[in-house]
């Protein structure tokens, strides 16, 4: 066997991260009620009825199971993407803020990692913020006591995580430690970190329709009921096996539909939130360990460009 046919066989009998946990009770059931109408049919009970195969049509079913897996996956990355923006945006911030403000003074470099620090921090936030987690030791070493103790009371972390930041950025402008052409592209790529997070509370304060939810699942319940009677003349005593192939099938889609929908949990479907904060974490450590080979100062640039005016 090769390694890429092992590897299939593999993931294919994986249980971590299929449904088959979710719609096991429903498979058991639909079997051993197809089992109980090929037993009747076997005592001569007039189970056999074919027609009820147009009650609901296949393809009806179908399409709606095709829509509800493709409602869910477009909500799924939509998420993943709103997170690669997130990470974009704080890499490039962090780059900007590292480069381009001044250090005039001796603190001046701890406190741009401190602003550093603050960007992982606002990731670290959204990611409890989504799950409906409060602050807790994760932030702890990203940010002093005092901010620490003051964003447990928050009841939206990640915005005043992202207002610590943005006071920073204003604070450096008004010691002239940056120009206004670079505040006002670091407060771009701040509002774009707030908007990431405001997309990822859409989804997940957006669920879906709990009439469509309720509707298919009655359908699905519906259909697997009617089954044994369609195929039990056909089938004989293989009507339960069919049965609980077709359960697994059609709950097997439902079930994959509700585990991506909501893609910022725990669930082995769920988007890896921790490893993308801790990939954050590690960038900007690798970002603080690296020096500038030149830094202009924006009040020196300012006060070069007035003296060429004036000549």
């Amino acid at each position: 066997m090769t390694a890429e046919k092992i590897t299939w066989l593999r993931t294919t009998l994986q249980l971590k991260g299929s449904v088959i946990k979710a719609i096991y009770k429903h498979i058991l059931w639909c079997g051993a009620f197809g089992f109980l109408i090929s037993l009747l049919y076997h005592f001569d009970v007039p189970v056999s009825q074919p027609i009820l195969g147009s009650v609901i049509p296949s393809i009806v079913l179908g399409l709606l199971l095709v829509f509800r897996t493709n409602t869910a996956y477009e909500r799924f990355w939509e998420g993943r993407k709103c997170w690669g923006s997130l990470v974009n945006n704080v890499r490039n911030l962090a780059r900007q803020i590292w480069v381009s403000i001044d250090e005039i003074s001796p603190e001046d470099k701890d406190n741009k990692i401190t602003a550093l620090n603050l960007l992982v921090a606002f990731a670290v936030t959204t990611k409890l913020h989504l799950r409906g987690e409060a602050v807790n030791s994760e932030l702890e070493e990203l940010m002093p006591s005092s901010k620490y103790i003051k964003l447990k009371i928050m009841n939206n972390p990640p915005i005043e995580v992202a207002f610590w930041i943005g006071d920073y950025l204003q604070q450096q402008y008004h010691r002239n430690c940056l120009n206004s052409h670079q505040l006002t592209s670091m407060q771009e790529l701040l509002n774009n970190l707030v908007d990431n997070l405001g997309a990822c509370e859409r989804i997940l304060k957006t669920p879906m329709p709990l009439a469509y939810s309720i509707h298919l699942k009655q359908l699905l319940l519906l259909y697997c009921f009617l089954f044994p009677f369609q195929i039990v003349e056909s089938l004989g005593w293989w009507t339960g096996l069919i049965a609980a192939f077709v359960a697994f099938t059609v709950f097997g889609i439902e079930a994959i539909g509700l585990e991506i929908e909501n893609p910022f949990g725990y669930d082995p479907n769920d988007l890896p939130l921790d490893a993308i904060c801790q990939t954050m974490k590690r960038n900007i450590d690798d970002l603080i360990t690296l020096t500038p080979n030149a830094r202009s100062h924006p009040s020196n640039l300012t006060e070069r460009l007035r003296k060429e005016h004036q000549v």
